[in-house]
């Protein structure tokens, strides 16, 4: 594959200026539910779990590739229709993923090392996934200007530092967001027969400056002293948002060892609970996933009884129920862009799933609102851009085993 230039390494000045810009005024109108989007097939990502996570204002795309024969997943950036996998050399382990972009091409995610896990553990599931299990730990990182460097863990009390993390998000002050291991035995971790997990994994934040191996680690509080907690999203005025709760089994739709009791957004280090739909988090789980720049967030949530699960809006301390499509069973609220439309995805009682985006707290099909000869059907809106940009993954109309990337522009959008 050709090499093709990503973003440069900019100014700090520069970065500074075009941050306050953007969040001074949008760039698109409202996003109304007749929108018709044009869809970009970005290639295929392989067999699950290879997708795209997350969409920057300047295009830039992260997320994974699956490969086969050995089955990998690895790190993959994508910018004007180009792919670049940063999965090799990586860290020197066979996976990784990228789950964080950034208007100044910083990417940060997960990536295995060369070092074996000290207490056998699988964090980042490469084992549940059934791709190749290294053995190795599995570290937070962040790519920049075409290099790796993982990021620091959380130390326990002896100064022993962490073996593993993930780093979910980065904003486009540099700040990013994520759990990372602190190295204490988690007393909640349900045990080996379960769950190779045995350590605490706390929600974080890693400031700059950059290169990676100059980060500086932040342990956020957890609700009603949880052990455990994971920070999913962060937005351009620093407000965290994401889970606390305790150890569980290797969750492979939500790609972490958390069993999330409480939904949390973390303004200056303070965690406020954001309540639920009814249900104690312990069937389906209670998380925050999104957080735009007016602080209105999105997450899912267990329902009354632990019945189901349905993607929530959150405003002033007033969590909403968003509901599913018509005649299915279940939603995940997953992104929020500046304006409220809230994306994400809908499944039926059998677990099919359909892309969708909420307005005004109503659902949409997004496959209706893209040309009806497309070779795609959407299944996922994950990540929405300030331009109305949307990425997600689907599966190919003729093979529904094939997952491919796509990307869906705003009709009359110019593009990047």
């Amino acid at each position: 594959m050709k090499t093709i230039p990503f973003a440069p390494k900019w100014p700090r000045v520069a970065r500074l200026s075009l941050a306050l810009v953007t969040v001074a005024g949008s760039i698109y109108a409202v996003a109304q539910p007749t929108q018709r989007y044009t869809v970009v097939d970005l290639g295929q990502v392989g067999p699950a779990p290879g997708q795209p996570y997350a969409i920057a204002d300047n295009g830039l795309i992260g997320g994974e590739i699956v490969l086969t024969d050995p089955a990998v997943a690895h790190a993959a950036l994508w910018l004007q229709g180009k792919r670049k996998d940063i999965g090799s050399p990586g860290l020197g382990g066979p996976n990784s993923s990228v789950f964080g972009t950034n208007v100044w091409g910083q990417a940060v995610g997960q990536a295995d090392t060369k070092t074996g896990d000290p207490n056998g553990e699988d964090f980042c599931g490469a084992k549940m996934l059934a791709i190749t299990d290294s053995g190795n730990t599995c570290v937070p990182f962040l790519w920049e200007n075409g290099s790796m460097f993982p990021l620091p863990r959380l130390r326990n009390s002896a100064g022993k530092e962490g073996s593993n993390g993930q780093a979910l998000k980065i904003n486009d002050w540099g700040l990013a967001a994520g759990t990372a291991e602190n190295g204490e035995v988690d007393k909640t971790c349900p045990g080996a027969s379960v769950s190779a997990q045995r350590i605490e994994f706390k929600p974080v934040i890693w400031t700059g400056p950059y290169p990676g191996a100059q980060a500086h680690v932040h342990q956020l509080a957890t609700v009603d002293n949880d052990p455990d907690g994971i920070a999913f999203d962060v937005n351009r005025l620093n407000q965290v948002v994401g889970a606390t709760g305790t150890c569980g089994p290797f969750n492979t739709v939500e790609l972490n060892n958390l069993t999330p009791l409480h939904a949390v957004l973390w303004q200056n280090g303070k965690p406020t609970d954001l309540g639920n739909l009814g249900g104690d988090g312990k069937a389906f789980g209670i998380y925050a996933t999104g957080v735009n720049d007016s602080g209105q967030v999105v997450g899912v949530s267990d329902t009354t009884g632990d019945a189901s699960f349905h993607g929530f809006f959150w405003q002033r301390g007033r969590i909403t129920d968003l509901g599913t499509l018509k005649g299915d069973a279940y939603s995940l609220a997953l992104a929020i862009d500046n304006h409220g439309m809230v994306l994400g995805t809908s499944l039926d009682a059998n677990f099919n799933l359909r892309a969708v985006l909420w307005h005004n707290g109503e659902p949409t099909d997004l496959n209706t609102l893209v040309p009806a000869n497309s070779i795609l059907d959407l299944q996922t809106a994950c990540s929405i851009n300030d331009h109305g940009e949307i990425i997600g993954f689907a599966a190919l109309k003729s093979n529904p085993n094939e997952f491919h990337a796509y990307l869906a522009k705003p009709v009359g959008s110019s593009g990047h």
